[in-house]
């Protein structure tokens, strides 16, 4: 029998709001602590425990349950569902989890279509992270989907939920794993009992739900794609995905696990054009003012001025849309959603700015929300703040012509960002 509303647990502990959904063999609910904090308990279904044709598997299933508690114990990450406690509830094993409101990526894509690229990686670099972590710890997660990787409400913050299906892996070392798979996402091996796992098993399921973020398409099953049916190119659904991304996906996703790449990292780390990779450290490492200058150096040399050392409005409309998305695909990535044009874009909008409106009153406005401006005066660049206590759309910025010699203005360069759907 499902527990009510009201009903309290583990010695008053925790009390019952309502039934969250159900699975095969688990049930989840909204709950409360003591503190008056929202959790969600998983336990595994009553029939589990009182049918008598699942007696033999019994044993089997509560175990699975507590492990499915160590694991996530063990892969303690901002990205990863937090455990908060594990009990007994007669003969019930109990799981409490964080309460995380906010939708999952499945359901976003179904509500608003296509995730701009930038939006995409930034999810997918979070739980590229988060699995970097799970490898490290010798599980695999196995069901890496849209609809285990939860958002949280207002904030640009993926998390991975759902270990029920995570296992012990050994590199090139062929285990007994239970053939539990969801089609569209999972690869070939997971469909076999004995096969060679590795990271290259979780990597084609997220590289899988890139693949979806960005076309709202669902790749074809595993098996079918062993009899032939062909995996066409994501740019063939969404020509706006840049050529690195798109090679990126087809890799992570290859039919044969050899031929994927064979960490986490480094299929990361395909995700950006070779090019960019000084860029890159420097904002993985965070180094803001050195990545912020290094922005606008790239952006000179890609617009072919830099002798003159400044960019002109005709350079900025005509500026390559896959570089201006990648660069603020690498701010916004490791920034957090804090920094990048897309960023600076959304602000200019939310003052009542719109692309290619020249307005000087509303830039200055612009500029106080990002922090560019401090008691009506324009700051000097030494003055800027290069970390993440930043004000957000703090940074990049050189094309703005904080960082000397120039002033663009907003007029252009928004302009820019809209028409390359940034």
């Amino acid at each position: 029998m499902a527990w009510q509303a009201g009903q309290q647990l583990y010695g008053g502990r925790y009390v019952i709001e309502r039934l969250l959904g159900e699975g095969g063999f688990g049930i989840t609910y909204l709950a409360k602590d003591k503190k008056d904090n929202q959790v969600v308990i998983k336990t595994l279904k009553d029939e589990v425990l009182n049918s008598t044709h699942l007696k033999s598997f019994r044993q089997k299933y509560q175990q699975d349950f507590l492990n499915e508690a160590l694991r996530l114990a063990l892969c303690r990450h901002p990205h990863v569902v937090r455990l908060e406690n594990a009990f007994h509830e007669g003969e019930l094993p109990c799981m409490v989890m964080e309460y995380i409101e906010g939708e999952d990526l499945w359901q976003r894509v179904n509500r608003q279509g296509v995730l701009k690229e930038a939006e995409a990686l930034l999810y997918i670099q979070q739980i590229g992270d988060a699995l970097t972590l799970t490898h490290e710890k010798g599980l695999l997660h196995r069901d890496v989907k849209p609809h285990n990787i939860l958002l949280r409400q207002g904030r640009q913050e993926a998390v991975l939920i759902d270990f029920g299906m995570a296992r012990e892996f050994i590199p090139d070392v062929e285990l007994t794993h239970t053939q539990q798979v969801t089609h569209c996402f999972a690869p070939i091996e997971q469909y076999a009992k004995e096969a060679k796992r590795g990271e290259y098993t979780d990597i084609y399921a997220l590289a899988a739900t890139l693949y979806y973020l960005l076309t709202a398409q669902v790749p074809p099953p595993s098996p079918a794609r062993a009899a032939k049916v062909i995996l066409k190119p994501p740019q063939q659904f969404n020509p706006h995905i840049s050529d690195t991304v798109n090679q990126a996906i087809l890799a992570g996703m290859a039919f044969a696990s050899e031929e994927r790449p064979q960490s986490v990292p480094d299929w990361l780390a395909m995700l950006t054009p070779e090019d960019y990779r000084p860029l890159e450290q420097l904002l993985a490492t965070g180094k803001w003012r050195e990545a912020d200058e290094a922005t606008y150096t790239k952006m000179l040399e890609i617009a072919g001025r830099k002798p003159e050392g400044w960019l002109r409005v005709e350079d900025i409309e005509n500026f390559p849309c896959e570089d201006l998305c990648k660069i603020n695909q690498l701010w916004v990535r490791y920034s957090n959603g804090q920094f990048g044009f897309s960023v600076q874009k959304s602000i200019w909008e939310k003052v009542g700015g719109k692309p290619g409106l020249d307005d000087y009153e509303l830039e200055k406005k612009y500029a106080e929300q990002v922090g560019w401006r401090s008691h009506n005066e324009w700051l000097f660049y030494d003055n800027l703040t290069f970390t993440l206590n930043a004000p957000p759309g703090h940074l990049p910025t050189g094309v703005w012509g904080l960082l000397p010699p120039i002033w663009v203005g907003s007029i252009g360069f928004f302009s820019r960002v809209e028409s390359c759907q940034i």
